[in-house]
């Protein structure tokens, strides 16, 4: 399958207040009180969670019938180590998360070693995990003056 590109938009508003769109699709971001903004929606952090949780469940969804694992409930808990520090420059730590915890629960009636089989495709499957487990490259095409 060719590569594919994906495309997203991101415009600040009042505040710490984002709009951030993809294709036909809008969501708000926010930060919370204590770090500046109105508490209005998650923050991106939160929203890098959120993201790795329904790509795991994607992956769960579209791979399941194919390790014959028929999945009655699947779902993702996460957490994550963030010194807010860093963000608001109060000290020299790392600006993103330093580990990100994740529980599945999943009910199936798949036996335990199918299912540990199964997670562990789910792990070297998902796009967004791989993105936060590997270096990419994030480059700045250019900046557009208004």
């Amino acid at each position: 399958m060719p590569k594919e590109i994906f495309k997203a938009t991101a415009e600040l508003q009042e505040g710490m207040v984002v709009k951030a769109s993809s294709r036909n699709f809008e969501i708000t971001i926010d930060e919370p009180k204590s770090l500046g903004g109105t508490d209005t929606a998650m923050n991106p952090v939160e929203v890098l969670l959120c993201a790795l949780g329904a790509c795991q469940s994607i992956v769960a969804r579209a791979y399941a019938k194919k390790f014959n694992i028929n999945l009655e409930h699947f779902s993702v808990e996460l957490e994550g180590d963030l010194d807010t520090d860093g963000f608001m420059n109060k000290s020299d730590v790392r600006r993103g998360y330093s580990e990100i915890r994740y529980n599945l629960h999943i009910k199936s009636d798949a036996s335990r070693e199918k299912v540990e089989e199964f997670v562990a495709f789910i792990e070297q499957t998902c796009p967004v995990g791989d993105t936060i487990a590997n270096p990419v490259n994030l480059v700045l095409n250019k900046i557009i003056t208004l």
